[in-house]
């Protein structure tokens, strides 16, 4: 099994969801006692999070690039950004290391287009959901992308930040998703793309009248298979 470098921390709460995802696949795909092989290199969320706000995107890549050479250097490889909306500094990312990096939205258009559907609705934080880094990819990929009003999308940017960043599930939040969620449906998506890694903590298949795509479920089953059939150093 090649060996796979997260580069995660933002948050931590969705980090350790990737862990044991990757191991159960692996356990799954290879049985008994198999264990996933991979590096972590977890960063200081605040940081990036303060980086975030003040559109210093830049300084944001920098470090996550550094976190991409140290994962190489312990011997991964291929990279997994740990966040859908730090996708945005992914070509900076993929540019400093000699090792693929699997990126999230191709994971996801792909597990998308293979359930059968393409109109999907998008949740994430503000700037996955208003920016094209992300859904621009998720287009390219074949997919009709739509999005909450302005009321929804702040709603959904608020929970992840000040409660699921921190580890707080709270039921009125669930209800609230669930009213964001009915909207994108009423309004024709087919499927619900829970495209920021927190919110699998909260949100279920059983929250959603339509098929949801768990963004951090989708990213590590694909790692493995990666890891298990391809995916390994660049030449």
């Amino acid at each position: 099994m090649k060996k796979i470098g997260l580069i995660g921390g933002m948050s931590w709460e969705s980090t350790a969801e990737y862990y044991r995802l990757l191991n159960e696949f692996t356990r799954d795909r290879l049985g008994g006692l198999h264990s996933a092989r991979c590096v972590l290199y977890s960063v200081d969320f605040a940081e990036i999070e303060r980086l975030q706000v003040q559109s210093r995107w830049t300084e944001a890549g920098e470090i996550l690039a550094t976190a991409a050479r140290a994962l190489e250097a312990a011997g991964a490889d291929m990279v997994l950004i740990c966040t859908n909306t730090m996708h945005k500094v992914a070509d900076q990312v993929e540019a400093a290391v000699s090792i693929p990096l699997l990126h999230l939205a191709d994971a996801t258009a792909e597990a998308v287009r293979a359930s059968g559907l393409r109109r999907v609705g998008l949740l994430g934080t503000a700037f996955t959901m208003e920016q094209d880094f992300y859904r621009g990819r998720l287009e390219a990929g074949g997919l009709d992308v739509r999005v909450p009003d302005a009321e929804g999308r702040a709603t959904v940017h608020r929970v992840i930040y000040e409660e699921l960043c921190l580890g707080i599930v709270r039921e009125e939040s669930r209800a609230a998703y669930r009213k964001v969620i009915e909207a994108l449906v009423a309004d024709g998506a087919e499927g619900i793309i829970l495209g920021c890694t927190e919110i699998e903590l909260l949100i279920t298949p059983e929250d959603s009248p339509a098929p949801v795509f768990p963004t951090a479920r989708l990213h590590a089953e694909a790692a493995v298979r990666a890891a298990l059939v391809g995916g390994g150093r660049r030449g």
